[in-house]
């Protein structure tokens, strides 16, 4: 009889089992969870210490710290689910620092009578999205929750990432005279939710963008280290992204939208559910502002990687005191494009 068997005298059905209140009451039915389902699939040798928090040195540089919920709706959608989206939405905001993503840690909050299978999956898919990011989950929380007081799982992550010395990337630094990039096509994330959702069925399957953003982040500022912005432009999407960085600089965009990249289905979806791609979520997309004079080179090393492929060029920062984002329309004319008035969508990270 090994170790795990004299502790637990069953194991764990995650087939047929399901979240109950003495899963989170601290006694052995939570331990039996933490190490036959968590432990076992993040497993790494910080999270094996089995203590309250993960100790491990500091690297040189400046350190970042980012935290985000994720509570959307369904959990499992085309392209992706509740838990590699909790890796990937969470590498790519310590990312938009230019920093390299170190560790996660993740809190669960679980609703009694959720499936243990769906968990499980859940947890399968976090730590191979983990795993292939190279940012390992190294502590965490589980909490349970009554019956009906959930909605089946809620996951928090945070990461923590070393920015290189010299590296000064940040929302205030847009300057008239930058141009704006974009990675690739935007809405996708957020018309595959919605599609799963309402149960809508499209003449093909549009799936999520998630994706970690770090490994393109880097070979980006490795040749063009005068990055001035990045943003990933999840809630809100493409405009509120760039309104959130015109208030914080100061200074105004001017966009084309002729050259925004969309995806045809994703347009059309768009355009039969009343929505505005400008506005839908992405979360495997990155917004790049830098010096007019790099920003060749810039769009090279992003088409350059997988997840640029599709990158383009689609605007530049103008001088501006109202710090408007302004869109040159494919008519011709000009509009603003003003920030998410409302929820265009929600629950949708």
């Amino acid at each position: 009889m090994n170790m795990m068997e004299r502790r637990f005298p069953r194991a764990l059905d995650t087939r047929r089992g399901a979240v109950d209140m003495t899963h989170g009451s601290g006694g052995r039915a939570m331990a039996q969870l933490i190490e036959e389902l968590f432990l076992r699939h993040f497993d790494n040798a910080l999270l094996r210490q089995g203590n309250d928090q993960a100790a491990f040195d500091a690297a040189p540089g400046r350190m970042v710290m980012s935290t985000d919920g994720h509570v959307i709706s369904p959990l499992f959608f085309p392209g992706g689910d509740i838990g590699s989206l909790a890796v990937h939405g969470t590498i790519n905001d310590v990312a938009m620092a230019g920093a390299r993503p170190l560790y996660l840690s993740a809190g669960f909050i679980l609703e009694e009578g959720f499936p243990l299978a769906d968990l499980e999956r859940i947890v399968v898919s976090m730590a191979e999205a983990s795993r292939d990011a190279g940012v390992p989950v190294v502590t965490g929380d589980t909490k349970v929750v009554e019956r009906g007081k959930g909605d089946g799982v809620f996951i928090t992550t945070t990461a923590v990432g070393v920015v290189p010395e010299g590296l000064e990337i940040s929302g205030d630094r847009a300057c008239p005279g930058d141009v704006i990039l974009i990675s690739g096509s935007i809405g996708d994330h957020g018309v595959a939710v919605l599609s799963k959702r309402e149960n809508l069925e499209f003449e093909t399957e549009i799936e999520s963008d998630s994706a970690a953003l770090h490994r393109l982040v880097a070979a980006m500022v490795e040749k063009v280290p005068e990055i001035n912005c990045l943003r990933d432009p999840t809630r809100g999407g493409l405009a509120t992204t760039l309104n959130e960085i015109a208030q914080q600089s100061g200074a105004g965009m001017r966009l084309n939208e002729q050259v925004i990249p969309v995806r045809h289905d994703v347009a059309a979806a768009c355009e039969l559910l009343g929505l505005d791609p400008l506005y839908v979520a992405n979360e495997g997309k990155l917004v790049a502002i830098c010096p007019g004079e790099c920003a060749d080179t810039l769009l090279a090393a992003m088409q350059d990687h997988p997840l640029g492929r599709d990158a383009a060029i689609i605007g530049d920062v103008v001088e501006d005191e109202h710090a408007f984002v302004q869109m040159e329309t494919l008519l011709g004319g000009s509009r603003v494009v003003d920030w998410l008035v409302g929820e265009q969508l929600p629950r949708i990270c």
